[in-house]
Formats: C-alpha cells, structure tokens, sequence
C-alpha cells in the first residue's frame, strides 16, 4: 500500500477523491488533503509519514501545482506527482513534463480512468522498489520471509491482501513474485501450513473438530473437512481415530 496526499483548493473535490474512490482497491492509502501547495510541502518537510504519490491540481492560490512539482522535483526525487487539472494547456503539459509529473489527468474525469491510472501508477511503483535495491535477491527473500511469518503468525485471518499491505506492494505483484521465488502460490503455502496445524491439533484430543476448523479460519467445519480429505486423502475423523502420528514439518 503506497501512501499518497491530495491537493486541490475546492473542498468538495478533495472530499470526492479523498473519500468517494476506492484506493485501498488500486494500493493507495490517503493520508491528508490540502487546499494549496505550500500546506503539502510544510506537511512533507515535518517527515512525519513517509509519501510516495501526490494528486494535484495545477491552479491553486499561494503555491500552485506547478511551484508544487518543481519543489518536489528538487527536494523529493522518489515521490511521484501526478496532475488533476481542468486546463488542457500545452504549456502546463510542458512543465508538467520538466518537472518529473507522471500522469497529466483532465478533468473532469471517469471512474474508469483513474481506475486504470492508478493501476497502472501501482505497477510502476512495485516496479521502482525492486530496482531500488542493491540485492535484489535478499530484498526478495526478506518479502518472502515477511509475508511466511504473517501467515505463520495468523493462519485463520491470513489472505493475500492484509500480507500485500504489510510489505507495500499490490496483491498481484505479490502474487506473482511469491509464485517465482518459492514456486508455490501463497494460497498453496497457506493451505499447507493449515493443514500441517491441523494434523498437530488432531494428535490433541482436547480439541473438538469443529473447534479446531474455527481456529484454522474455517468458519463451516465441512469446508474445512472437505479440504482437509483432499490433502490427506482421509476425514479429520478418520485421521484421529487411525491415530495417525503426522511429521509436522516446514
């Protein structure tokens, strides 16, 4: 999830776009709004929270969008800008473009284009951390193990999309990365280890089946039943009464 602010002096715009489209959905996460361009840069020189995305308008009073993406272009090399403006000018377009600005977006715009906008900006955000790396390999490994000790640490919540928001990336770069460095899927590693959890708790006696499928995240004790047959080739039931003695292994 990448952090980003809105600037645009008409409340009612920031209040739209801060609130009425869904970020978390493209891997954004509005942290402020300001009506101006000198309220953002005297937010981002407290380095309070860490930005990596500004959405601005170009026309503003005080410090325009334009003055905005110079600073930022000078001060603040790894933070994105792109421009919500209602001026098609070529001149705008121009600095736009000098000034690093990724996007130029007219407004008013659709749904769908920032919707795909956005999509795509996530992409080459995902795409800028790896290059950032000097080790690509331990960077990739040091994902891999983060996102092993979340599911480790939550089987029964764990899921794709709280593991991408921990390590700042999309759920389907993560997916694909997760896929090419342990050539497993993160839901196969994740039906792993919840059926290797769910043969421990079996050799328990203490614990009831329906028990044990809610502690796994299963909320209908015949899902998890269902999969557990599956992967085994035997009922829960079946597992326990054999008296099965199962290698609990990573």
């Amino acid at each position: 999830m990448y952090n980003m602010i809105i600037v645009d002096d008409e409340p009612q715009i920031r209040k739209g776009l801060s609130k009425s489209f869904p970020w978390q959905q493209v891997g954004f996460h509005v942290i402020d709004t300001f009506e101006n361009g000198l309220e953002a840069i005297n937010y981002l020189n407290l380095d309070t929270t860490d930005i990596q995305l500004i959405l601005c308008d170009i026309r503003m009073p005080i410090m325009n969008g334009i003055q905005l993406a110079e600073y930022v272009y000078k001060n603040m090399p790894n933070i994105t800008m792109v421009f919500l403006s209602a001026y098609e000018d070529f001149n705008y377009a121009k600095d736009a473009l000098r000034f690093g600005v990724k996007r130029y977006i007219v407004k008013p715009t659709k749904y769908n284009e920032l919707l795909i906008t956005f999509d795509e900006l996530r992409q080459e955000l995902d795409e800028k951390a790896i290059e950032r790396q000097e080790t690509p390999s331990t960077y990739y490994d040091n994902i891999i193990h983060e996102v092993n000790d979340y599911i480790l640490s939550d089987l029964a919540n764990a899921n794709l999309e709280k593991a991408a928001e921990k390590v700042h990336m999309s759920t389907h770069y993560l997916s694909k990365l997760y896929s090419q460095q342990t050539s497993l899927t993160f839901s196969t590693f994740l039906l792993n280890k919840r059926m290797e959890k769910a043969a421990e708790l079996l050799v328990d006696y203490r614990y009831k089946t329906y028990e044990i499928s809610d502690l796994l995240g299963y909320n209908n004790p015949k899902n998890f039943t269902r999969c557990f047959k599956k992967f085994f080739g035997i009922t829960p039931r079946e597992f326990r009464m054999k008296g099965i003695n199962y290698d609990n292994k990573s």
